[in-house]
C-alpha cells in the first residue's frame, strides 16, 4: 500500500479533475430539465434568479456540435468580381465583357479571381492600368494591389460576421475561412432562416458617435440602480465604494481566510441595495462602465427591460466594446459605454484606413483618411469636441474610443493608444468595412432541425450504451472479477474524454462520439493483452502476484505500440482533415491517452492492493 500511496494520489486527483470538469454539464442538464418543466413567468423568475449560475455552467460545459445540436450551416462566399467592378475607376463596353468572362471562368475555375483577370487583359493585349490603379504602374503592381484587396475583404467579412454572431446571441457558432473567398458559419440551436440571411447580409454600418459626458452618463445609471432598489429620487452613488465593493469580493479567498462569509454578506448586501452597480463598475472620470464579462448578460437583460429602458433618455445609448480586455486582477472585463444616440459621421466617408507603427515613438497607429465632404464634417466635429472621446461603432459594438487632441483638419487623422499592433490592424479592418466593396452572397444554407439533432444524440448515446454493456458484458463473463476491474477502467476512460473536452471547451460531435466507441474498443484490447499474458504466466506456475507484474511487464510494449500508431494516425487525420474528421480523430487522440492511463497504470495499482490483501478475489476466467 505505501509503495502505490503516490500512484493511489495521482489517480484520485484525476479522478477528481474529471469530476470537477463534468460538474458543470451535470448542472446544465439538470437546469435544462428544470427550464422545460415550468412556463411563463414561472421560467422567467427561474432565469432571473439563477442567471449567474446558468451562464457560468454554460460556458464549462461540454459543448456540443451542430450536427448534435441541430441549427443552421452557412456558407457565404465574397464577391470578389463584384469588388473588382467597384474598384474600377472606368467602365466601358471592353472592361465588362471582360469582367463577364471573368464571372463566368471563376464559377468553374479553381484559379484566384484575380488571376483570371490578369490573364484576360492580357489575352487581349490590354494594360491594367486602363482601369484601375495608376497609369505610371505595371501589371504586377496592380494586380499585387487587387490580391491584397481581396484578402482584405474576406478579412472585414469576417470581422463583421463574428460581430454579428456575437450580438445576436448563438451559443458556440462556428466562423472560418474556406478557400480563397468563402466563409463557412455554423449556428447551432438557430432556426430561423430569414433572420439570419438578414444577419449575414445586410450591409455594415460604421459610425461615429460621440461619449456622453461624466456626469449624464453616471446619472442615468445611478437611475437605473435606484428603480431596481425601488428607490425613489436619484441618491447619489459612491463610484469608489462601488470598485472597492467589486474587488473585495473577487479576492475574498486571498485575503478574507476564515472571514469569507463575511465577505460574501458585505457583497451581498451591497447587491440589494444596488443591483446594477454590483454588476457594472464606473470610472467617475470619463463614465465608462466595466463589467466581468460573466455579468455581461445580466446587464443585458437588465437594460433589455422595458421598464428600464423607459429610464434612458432618447438620445442616449449604451454599446459594449467589441472585445474584453483582461485587468491584473486576472478577470475579464468588457466596457460598457455611454453614447449619443445619433452618429456624427458614418463611415461612408473613409477612403483608407491603414495600420502602422509610429517612428516617433514605435508604437502602433492607424492612419485613417476621409473624402472631401468627410474632411469638412470631421474638422467640424473634431473642432467642437476637443479633448473629448468619439467611439468608432460598427453594427452597434464599439472597436475604440480615442481622444480628440485638436481639430482635424484634411481628413487625415492618426489614431493612437492602441495595445498592439493586432488591435491596430483589427481597427483598420473595421474602419474599412464599414463600406465593403465586395458583397457577401449565400451560396449555401441547409437547417439541420433539432429532431435530427435529438435523433443523431439518441442513436450515438445508444450505440455508446450498446457497445460499452455488450464489452463490459462479455469481460465479466471471460475474465471474472477481472473482467471488472477492467470495465471500472472503461468507465474512467470515457470520464477523462469527457472532462479533457470540457476542460478545453472542445466541441463534441456526432463524429466524436464514433471516436469515443473506437476507444473503448481499444481499450478493451489493452485489457485483454494484459489478460492473456497473465493467464499464461499463471499456467506455468507463478504465483498470483508474480503473474500480474509479469502479464504487465509483457504486455506493454504491445499495448504502446498499438496505441502510438493509433494516436500518430488520428494527429495526421486531425491536421490534414477538416471537420467531422477532426472531430472524430481528436476524441480518438484523447481516448489513447486516457486509455493508457485506466487500461495500465490504474488496473495496475488496483490489482498490487487487492492481490496483496484478497488474492483468492482476483481471477482471470
Amino acid at each position: 500500500m505505501k509503495k502505490n500511496r503516490w500512484k493511489i494520489v495521482l489517480i484520485l486527483i484525476s479522478i477528481a479533475g474529471a469530476l470537477w470538469y463534468l460538474y458543470p454539464t451535470y448542472k446544465d442538464i439538470n437546469y435544462q430539465k428544470k427550464l422545460s418543466q415550468l412556463r411563463g413567468e414561472d421560467s422567467l423568475r427561474f432565469v432571473q434568479e439563477h442567471l449567474d449560475d446558468i451562464q457560468k455552467v454554460r460556458q464549462k460545459r461540454i459543448k456540443l456540435g451542430l450536427d448534435l445540436q441541430g441549427g443552421m450551416y452557412v456558407s457565404l462566399e465574397v464577391d470578389i468580381v463584384k469588388m473588382l467592378d467597384n474598384l474600377a475607376k472606368n467602365k466601358d463596353e471592353t472592361f465588362r465583357q471582360i469582367l463577364s468572362e471573368v464571372r463566368k471562368e471563376a464559377l468553374t475555375s479553381q484559379e484566384p479571381v484575380t488571376s483570371i483577370l490578369l490573364r484576360k487583359f492580357q489575352e487581349k493585349g490590354i494594360r491594367l492600368s486602363r482601369y484601375y490603379g495608376d497609369i505610371r504602374q505595371s501589371d504586377s503592381e496592380i494586380i499585387a494591389e487587387l490580391e491584397k484587396q481581396a484578402e482584405e475583404a474576406i478579412d472585414r467579412a469576417l470581422e463583421v460576421i463574428r460581430n454579428r454572431v456575437d450580438k445576436y446571441g448563438v451559443a458556440e457558432p462556428s466562423i472560418q475561412k474556406q478557400g480563397n473567398n468563402r466563409i463557412v458559419v455554423e449556428l447551432p440551436g438557430v432556426k430561423n432562416r430569414e433572420e439570419v440571411r438578414q444577419l449575414l447580409q445586410s450591409t455594415a454600418v460604421l459610425e461615429f458617435k460621440l461619449l456622453k459626458p461624466a456626469d449624464i452618463a453616471i446619472k442615468v445609471m445611478q437611475s437605473i440602480d435606484n428603480y431596481l432598489a425601488g428607490k425613489g429620487a436619484v441618491d447619489t452613488v459612491d463610484t469608489a465604494k462601488v470598485a472597492k465593493t467589486r474587488d473585495t469580493t473577487k479576492t475574498i479567498s486571498a485575503e478574507l481566510g476564515a472571514d469569507t462569509s463575511a465577505g460574501l454578506s458585505e457583497f451581498e448586501k451591497f447587491k440589494k441595495e444596488h443591483p446594477f452597480f454590483a454588476y457594472v463598475r464606473v470610472d467617475e472620470r470619463t463614465g465608462i462602465g466595466f463589467v466581468m464579462a460573466r455579468d455581461k448578460k445580466m446587464v443585458d437583460f437588465i437594460l433589455s427591460r422595458p421598464d428600464v429602458k423607459n429610464l434612458i433618455p432618447p438620445d442616449f445609448e449604451f454599446v459594449w466594446s467589441a472585445k474584453p480586455f483582461t485587468a491584473q486582477d486576472g478577470n475579464q472585463y468588457y466596457n460598457l459605454l455611454a453614447v449619443k444616440k445619433e452618429p456624427e459621421i458614418t463611415g461612408k466617408v473613409i477612403t483608407e484606413a491603414r495600420a502602422t507603427i509610429d517612428p516617433d515613438n514605435n508604437s502602433p497607429i492607424v492612419i485613417m483618411r476621409m473624402n472631401s465632404e468627410g474632411a469638412r464634417e470631421w474638422a467640424r466635429i473634431t473642432g467642437a469636441n476637443i479633448n473629448k472621446h468619439i467611439a468608432i461603432i460598427l453594427d452597434g459594438t464599439a472597436y475604440s474610443w480615442p481622444v480628440v487632441r485638436t481639430k482635424i483638419v484634411g481628413g487625415s487623422s492618426q489614431i493612437e493608444g492602441l495595445d498592439s499592433p493586432e488591435e491596430a490592424k483589427l481597427l483598420e479592418v473595421v474602419l474599412k468595412a464599414g463600406a465593403l466593396p465586395a458583397p457577401l452572397e449565400i451560396i449555401e444554407e441547409r437547417n439541420v432541425g433539432p429532431s435530427l439533432g435529438e435523433d443523431s444524440i439518441q442513436k450515438g448515446l445508444k450505440s455508446a450504451y450498446l457497445a460499452f454493456i455488450v464489452i463490459a458484458l462479455f469481460m465479466i463473463v471471460y475474465y471474472s472479477t477481472g473482467g471488472i476491474v477492467a470495465d471500472l477502467a472503461l468507465v474512467l476512460n470515457i470520464a477523462f474524454i469527457l472532462a479533457v473536452l470540457a476542460g478545453f471547451n472542445a466541441t463534441l460531435t456526432l463524429p466524436g462520439i464514433a471516436g469515443i466507441i473506437l476507444t473503448i474498443g481499444v481499450a478493451v484490447d489493452a485489457n485483454v493483452l494484459i489478460y492473456e499474458r497473465i493467464r499464461e504466466e499463471l499456467a506455468i506456475g507463478r504465483t498470483l502476484r508474480s503473474a500480474i507484474d509479469e502479464g504487465y511487464s509483457k504486455a506493454f510494449s504491445a499495448i504502446f505500440d498499438s496505441n502510438i500508431t493509433t494516436f500518430l494516425t488520428a494527429l495526421i487525420l486531425y491536421n490534414f482533415g477538416s471537420g467531422p474528421i477532426q472531430g472524430f480523430a481528436l476524441t480518438l487522440m484523447i481516448g489513447v491517452i486516457a486509455n493508457l492511463f485506466s487500461a495500465v497504470f490504474i488496473t495496475k495499482v488496483i490489482y498490487d492492493i487487492v492481490a496483496d490483501k484478497y488474492p483468492t478475489v482476483v481471477k482471470f476466467g
